[in-house]
């Protein structure tokens, strides 16, 4: 890899769907992908790739993703949804992304709960982990970079640099994927047994 910082800067980590980015006034479909492919845009990974779709939206919404729509326009709180479900789907499953949402669904719908404060503390979280991630990242790129000159002192360290960088970096990926598994698969656990008593 050329630089840390030429990697990380590339990851457009910064960009979060803020609260602020969000009308407060309810936006048809196309007005909702606009807002998304805008907001999103820089961390595609390419032209071609999609934020979102008609059908993805309307796929969520047959799959009980978010609350019912009125007058075919979608909410603040729709719009939040969406962008949880739009950062959890890269790593769960549609069905471990439905669990996690359920009971949040129900609680917005009968309960008036306050979703955006929610979202604030969601953003927070992400703002302390892109700080813990560039720190990783450094660290990894470092010992990456120390492991490929053990290997070998010819034109391909960089390459085996970076078979090394990919193979940590997937395997983190992994890890922090199974750990969201496991508490959906919990909070389903619970469920169970809160539906048996």
């Amino acid at each position: 890899m050329e630089n840390n910082n030429g990697l990380i800067d590339s990851l457009n980590m910064d960009t979060q769907l803020t609260l602020d980015d969000i009308p407060n006034l309810d936006l048809y479909m196309d007005q909702v992908i606009q807002l998304f492919e805008n907001k999103f845009a820089a961390s595609k990974r390419n032209d071609e790739e999609k934020v979102l779709t008609k059908t993805m939206i309307n796929n969520y919404a047959k799959g009980k993703l978010f609350f019912p729509i009125k007058n075919k326009k979608y909410s603040k709180d729709h719009l939040i949804l969406i962008s949880l479900i739009y950062q959890m789907k890269s790593a769960l499953s549609i069905n471990d992304v439905k669990k996690t949402l359920d009971d949040l669904n129900t609680k917005i719908v009968s309960e008036d709960f306050n979703l955006h404060q929610l979202y604030r503390s969601y953003l927070d979280l992400m703002e302390k982990n892109s700080t813990m991630f560039i720190k990783n990242v450094e660290d990894q790129m470092i010992d990456a970079k120390k492991e490929a000159k053990k290997l070998t002192n010819d034109h391909d360290e960089e390459y085996l640099e970076n078979v090394l960088l990919v193979a940590t970096f997937s395997s983190m990926s992994n890890y922090y994927r199974r750990a969201a598994e496991k508490i959906v698969d919990d909070m389903k656990k619970k469920e169970g047994e809160k539906n048996e008593a």
